[in-house]
């Protein structure tokens, strides 16, 4: 397996990281361990947008930006799309993505999988590379019932402190989330696991990626 680094297009400069998500935690449960990787790795220009929350998951969307990016430059923007009705909210999703790109200009995307099962999800991750056509666009996975996970090709190693960090700060600041049976610690560390061992090492976050361009 070829690893990679991850840096930002100009040298000395942060690197730039969009994170979209339809609800206050998909980033978070997607890709909170890649999240706290890159905020002690790497010197970070965040931007998270949320497309679906209202006044109580926009408070948790801005805490939880600054407990898993601690000590980075991270700004939160959050919109009130129709939770579940994402179909009937395409042409709103998209002004919010064109006005996103118009304003800030990323070295890596992260949104929902493509091949994710939840409308809204799906809705974001098709309107994403229509906006974004000339970035790095990595799809993050989150487990549901509809047994959507499929077969990743992107993982990020993350070690059991990142992954017991990420479990703490979901827990401690989702509580609207708490009493969903979906959302439940040993779920997040099996996925974990089990991506862990398809790239060879102990735990890891797995994602999609549509096209990506070598240079070589």
């Amino acid at each position: 397996m070829l690893s990679l680094p991850l840096r930002a297009s100009a040298p000395g400069a942060p690197l730039r990281l969009l994170a979209l998500g339809a609800h206050a935690d998909d980033v978070e449960i997607g890709a909170g361990g890649t999240l706290l990787c890159l905020a002690q790795s790497h010197d970070l220009d965040a931007l998270i947008v949320v497309l679906s929350a209202d006044d109580r998951r926009a408070a948790e969307a801005r805490a939880s930006a600054a407990a898993f990016l601690t000590g980075c430059k991270v700004t939160v923007e959050t919109h009130d799309l129709a939770d579940g009705r994402f179909p009937a909210e395409w042409n709103s999703a998209k002004e919010i993505l064109e006005a996103v790109s118009s304003a800030f200009s990323p070295d890596v995307v992260l949104g929902p999988s493509r091949s994710d099962a939840h409308q809204d999800h799906r809705v974001l991750a098709d309107l994403i590379p229509t906006v974004f056509r000339d970035h790095l666009v990595l799809g993050y996975e989150i487990p549901k019932w509809d047994g959507d996970l499929g077969q990743p090709a992107v993982y990020v190693p993350i070690s059991e402190e990142v992954l017991e960090r990420k479990v703490k700060l979901l827990w401690e600041h989702f509580a609207s989330q708490r009493d969903r049976e979906w959302f439940d610690e040993e779920a997040f560390r099996g996925l974990a696991r089990l991506r862990g061992i398809e790239c060879r090492t102990r735990f890891a976050e797995a994602f999609r990626c549509g096209k990506l361009a070598l240079s070589l």
